[in-house]
């Protein structure tokens, strides 16, 4: 049987295959039903490749937070913030602790956002590393959910 964490890498990782980038892959892979994952992946399109080639945060870690906020989020100003927030805080913490940095151009060491950064990008196929950083936050989300998941249901979320 296939863990959801696995599943979920395994997702991510079909999906940018299959030609979505970092964002749009995770969110697809973290949604459960298919219109919804249609419109976060829509929602999720400005935040690929570092915010849209701004130089923010890596795409793929975006992903996992508009997930972990799908999943966790509020919908009514008074529900608790406190199960999305601390799943947030743990996906970025440890996907910091892992590759370093959560900015998309020091993750990868070119600026996306301009002609040099694209060339860079394509001649050192940097795509592969896009792929593990958007593997590893689908699975990173998914784990940070499920910890923070029972807190949210108990508090009514």
């Amino acid at each position: 049987m296939e863990r959801p964490i696995d599943s979920a890498q395994s997702k991510a990782e079909a999906a940018f295959d299959g030609g979505l980038y970092c964002a749009e892959s995770v969110v697809r892979a973290l949604v459960g039903t298919a219109e919804e994952a249609d419109l976060l992946t829509r929602a999720a399109t400005g935040f690929c490749s570092g915010v849209a080639r701004t130089c923010g945060p890596c795409g793929a870690l975006s992903g996992g937070i508009i997930g972990i906020g799908h999943v966790l989020g509020r919908a009514h100003a008074d529900r608790p913030v406190a199960a999305a927030y601390g799943a947030v805080q743990d996906l970025v913490v440890e996907f910091e602790r892992i590759f370093g940095a959560r900015d998309c151009d020091r993750l990868l060491g070119c600026d996306l956002g301009s002609a040099e950064g694209q060339a860079m990008f394509r001649e050192r196929q940097l795509h592969r590393r896009c792929r593990e950083f958007t593997a590893r936050a689908a699975e990173l989300a998914t784990a940070a959910i499920a910890r923070h998941l029972q807190p949210a249901e108990a508090s009514g979320r």
